[in-house]
């Protein structure tokens, strides 16, 4: 092994000096098969890989740990990123080591994700940039049924979505929190690009079909591009895209996931009015994620009853030394005039100044909660 490992490196570094302005057309076959001998040493290293991960899931099995743990994710990333040396893009070798990790957890013990239905809605899309396409994906019908299924362990993980950058908190998302016993494991932020999607030319769409909130983030495109074209409201993207795939002249606003699941084309890509729109989504698991060494915590607390609580609060959080990154308001359901209040922290809750702080913030709480500590995501998936 370790002689093949040798061969490997200095293969690597032949097909480094690879020719530039001066390369021909000449040059390709014997270009090509360098390619394939590489190939053929990556695959063999790749299955090495495989069979390691079987030992490590063995190990996890018998020591009753999870298939996918956050804070090994983040430190594969990062030991990736330090060793590239390029001409590969950081992305390019994420997307590849992402599609890796989605393979171990199906050789380790498969690993089944459970999401905001139907197939194609944008938290599959998210669901598969996070986990790959190797895991199994369990639709469900509403986000609140997202949190049942992890908390019944019909499904090992959930991702629902928290917040939009252009549409702020998802309301669903933070009443489901309120209720429900689940930790926040990880998170995930995606671009969300809109197309218009449809079988047929763009002057024969009669009819788009697509949620209000998709129509609202594309409407002053919609109203230059297609004018006066009928706007259908549905329950999902993904329904949207189910009836543009049945229905001459309509077209559906969606995800490309959904034109490769729906067999349809996209006529016009990225047609929402903010190109720089994401939406955040969270892991949930039954079980806390371990420490990083760059994470942040979410947090639930309503305030005591006296004047200045959520001052008071706010003001021992900035003492410790702690940002505060997110801050969302949901009216409880108990007693009228009582809020609820999610914030977004940088840290762990087990660092030291975040205890502290905790303990010190509890007797202005009516409640406290510490809905989860996690990783903090790098960048877009």
């Amino acid at each position: 092994m370790a002689k093949r490992s040798r061969t490997t490196r200095g293969a690597v570094n032949a097909a480094s000096a690879v020719p530039g302005a001066n390369a021909s057309s000449a040059d390709l076959p014997a270009l090509r098969q360098r390619i394939d001998e590489l190939d053929r040493q990556i695959i063999e290293l790749l299955n090495d890989r495989a069979r390691v991960v079987v030992e490590v899931g063995r190990a996890k099995l018998a020591d009753g740990l999870p298939v996918y743990s956050p804070d090994r994710e983040q430190a594969v990333f990062k030991r990736i990123a330090g060793l590239n040396q390029g001409p590969l893009p950081q992305k390019t070798l994420q997307a590849i080591y992402r599609e890796l990790m989605s393979g171990s957890f199906m050789l380790e013990k498969p690993l089944r994700v459970g999401y905001l239905g139907p197939e194609g809605s944008y938290s599959h899309l998210a669901s598969m940039r996070k986990f790959g396409r190797s895991v199994e994906y369990f639709a469900v019908t509403d986000i609140r049924a997202v949190f049942d299924e992890v908390v019944r362990g019909h499904v090992d993980l959930g991702v629902v979505p928290i917040e939009n950058s252009v549409g702020g908190g998802v309301i669903d998302t933070l009443d489901a929190f309120i209720e429900s016993p689940v930790s926040v494991y990880a998170e995930a932020i995606v671009e969300i690009h809109h197309n218009l999607l449809a079988n047929c030319p763009p002057e024969q769409i009669k009819v788009i079909a697509s949620k209000p909130e998709v129509f609202a983030q594309c409407r002053k495109w919609l109203s230059s591009s297609f004018p006066g074209v009928q706007q259908v409201p549905v329950a999902s993207s993904s329904r949207a895209a189910e009836m543009a795939a049945a229905e001459e002249g309509l077209a559906a606003i969606g995800s490309t996931l959904a034109a490769e699941l729906y067999g349809l084309k996209i006529v016009f890509a990225n047609i929402e009015d903010n190109p720089l729109n994401q939406t955040r989504f969270f892991v949930i698991s039954t079980r806390p994620a371990r420490r990083s060494g760059n994470d942040k915590t979410a947090l639930l607390f309503s305030t005591a009853h006296k004047a200045g609580a959520l001052v008071d609060v706010l003001t021992i959080f900035g003492r410790h030394g702690i940002n505060l990154t997110n801050i969302d308001t949901r009216p409880s359901r108990r007693r009228n005039w009582e809020y609820y209040f999610f914030v977004d922290a940088e840290g762990h809750a087990e660092d030291a100044n975040f205890a502290d702080a905790l303990e010190e913030a509890r007797p202005h709480c009516g409640f406290l909660h510490v809905l989860g500590s996690f990783p903090k995501a790098a960048e877009t998936a």
